[in-house]
């Protein structure tokens, strides 16, 4: 009996050892798995289709400052009262009829008198005159909205001198649709009102688009690619007959 006891005990003691082996073993696959599981979803969402191949949030691509918040309605009261305030400008100038010119002419001449009347009429009536800030344009500002402004120019006319080179025939192609299509737009509407329509888009359809963001992307890639089919169909029939015509000798000229 006292042979069979250790023999017992070292039995038991290698179950205990399997048992808790094997616990641990399916601790660390769990714990592997669940590492896997940020990468899976991480791999999931990048193959998921994003208008215009954008990887970021639409916050971030609008810029991720107060221009975003306003246009994604983050403070409803300060995305109203721009909305509002654009509302006004559009139905003086385009319903009342109202230039620029006079409308900026009166509102200066408003201010201008009541200054001047406040701050003679302070010492009568025992109130201090008002102060008037002094409004600088910072000299940083000036020069980082100018480079900006220059860089843009310079990027549209070697754009404009890419697609004149005849070069890019579809390039081409679609900046001719592009302007053709604004002409007509410009035809309804002038410059004032179709400022005032994008300004209102620029309210509407970014909000609309975070909100619905994943059934619009759906949406936008079955579209996607049926324009991608109908444009190979376009290209095989009409695009290769047109270039197989242009002599050869020309484009190696260019080039």
């Amino acid at each position: 009996m006292a042979e069979h006891a250790p023999e017992h005990e070292s039995a038991e003691k290698s179950l205990v050892e399997k048992i808790t082996d094997k616990i641990h073993g399916h601790d660390s696959s769990s714990s592997d798995s669940d590492d896997d599981k940020p990468s899976s979803i991480d791999a999931v969402k990048s193959k998921v289709f994003r208008l215009f191949g954008r990887e970021k949030p639409i916050h971030h691509v609008l810029g991720a400052g107060k221009p975003a918040d306003i246009f994604l309605w983050r403070n409803k009261k300060i995305s109203a009262g721009v909305l509002g305030g654009a509302t006004a400008m559009w139905v003086l100038f385009e319903l009342l009829e109202y230039h620029l010119i006079t409308l900026v002419c009166h509102i200066s001449i408003l201010s201008l008198a009541v200054l001047f009347l406040w701050s003679n009429a302070s010492t009568f009536i025992n109130k201090s005159p008002p102060e008037i800030p002094v409004v600088t344009l910072p000299e940083k500002f000036v020069l980082e909205f100018a480079s900006a402004l220059r860089y843009e120019i310079n990027r549209a006319l070697a754009v404009l001198r890419e697609i004149a080179s005849g070069r890019d025939l579809k390039k081409f192609l679609g900046v001719i649709a592009g302007l053709w299509l604004l002409s007509i737009v410009g035809n309804w509407c002038n410059f004032v009102t179709l400022f005032y329509i994008v300004f209102v888009l620029l309210h509407t359809v970014p909000v609309i688009y975070e909100k619905y963001e994943d059934k619009i992307d759906s949406f936008g890639e079955k579209a996607t690619i049926e324009i991608k089919k109908q444009y190979a169909v376009f290209d095989e029939k009409v695009l290769k007959k047109v270039l197989s015509r242009i002599p050869k000798g020309a484009l190696k000229k260019k080039d």
